[in-house]
């Protein structure tokens, strides 16, 4: 294992840390811990408590995306020198993926309260206040896009609609204009087809789940919306069958 005063030596090498004193890098690098890691453990899951950022230093971890049904997408492979989970450590929200060590792996490690103290100070300039709110700006669209490519991954068509009108009615209280969001619209949300959002509608329908107009979708039965965001795709036509 590296000694911090090694690992400050190193990080002089990278272009964001190479203007910094000496000092301020071994400050940096104390602030966090080391950590050792075997093979097939994991790091951090997915939606738990924000763990900290990771600068891996040596070995091989996988980034990892589960489904509801215990899929498992690797959305990254991540080698040395690179740094992971740095979203929830920017906007300090849950971890938005699962990181699995798939070697012995060595990483320096830094929980979200250090790095808000560091932030405090090294960020006194007003622009840096400026930069930091994009950070967070741009955690929040990473977090989505990272959900969008879950349910990609994971949801099938039907399933999709129905968490989308779930989302868009503020899970079932508000009734959602149609002047306000198309079929197209709808479509583009969750990469799929007009065609397919009208089957799905007609079907929630057709099961007393949701009302429609020509202006306006409400939803009658929330509870029963939120089940069917649930259940297994396959099984999505079946329930309403059967009632």
């Amino acid at each position: 294992m590296e000694s911090p005063d090694n690992l400050a030596e190193r990080l002089g090498n990278v272009s964001h840390f190479m203007k910094l004193p000496f000092v301020d890098r071994l400050a940096i690098i104390l602030a966090g811990q080391m950590r050792l890691f075997s093979a097939d453990t994991i790091i951090f899951t997915e939606d738990e408590s924000c763990a900290g950022m990771f600068v891996l230093l040596k070995g091989h971890v996988h980034i990892c995306k589960l489904g509801p049904q215990g899929q498992q997408n690797i959305i990254a492979d991540i080698d040395p020198v690179i740094m992971f989970n740095e979203v929830s450590i920017l906007d300090g929200g849950p971890n938005p993926y699962t990181a699995i060590a798939t070697q012995n792996s060595f990483a320096w490690h830094i929980s979200h309260q250090a790095y808000l103290k560091l932030l405090k100070r090294y960020a006194k300039d007003q622009f840096m206040e400026v930069a930091l709110g994009l950070l967070d700006i741009m955690a929040s669209r990473y977090r989505q896009l990272l959900d969008n490519y879950a349910d990609l991954s994971f949801l099938t068509v039907p399933i999709r609609v129905t968490k989308l009108i779930y989302e868009l009615s503020n899970q079932g209280h508000d009734s959602i204009d149609r002047r306000d969001i198309s079929i197209n619209e709808m479509a583009s949300k969750i990469a799929t087809v007009p065609e397919a959002i009208s089957r799905s509608l007609n079907f929630l329908r057709c099961q007393g789940i949701i009302h429609t107009t020509r202006t306006k979708i409400t939803v009658l039965k929330p509870d029963e919306l939120h089940r069917l965001m649930q259940v297994d795709s396959k099984n999505l036509f079946v329930y309403g069958n059967k009632d």
